[in-house]
């Protein structure tokens, strides 16, 4: 595989898993126990850390890269052992 073929790859791994890390230990106002703003939702969050959450997203996604690319070298995974466990 190509360098810039598994940038992409790892982009689109990287960019994945973001939306799934970004909405855990997020806590509201209400469960902080600090007061709203007048016109805030009371489901928006009291306060992020997008920095703590991009080092969570890069380790994470580093990781299943990783295997990705390990199964991509290996082959432990293929297109024909997919279909022989469901014939």
């Amino acid at each position: 595989m190509a360098w810039y073929s598994a940038l992409a790859l790892y982009l689109l791994f990287w960019i994945f898993t973001f939306f799934l890390v970004l909405p855990y230990g997020v806590r509201t106002s209400e469960e902080e126990g600090e007061a709203m703003i007048p016109g805030q939702a009371p489901s928006a969050p009291h306060r992020v850390s997008i920095p703590r959450k991009m080092l969570w997203t890069t380790l994470i996604s580093a990781a299943v890269f990783g295997l990705f690319m390990l199964n991509w070298q290996m082959g432990w995974l293929t297109r024909d052992s997919i279909f022989a466990l469901f014939p």
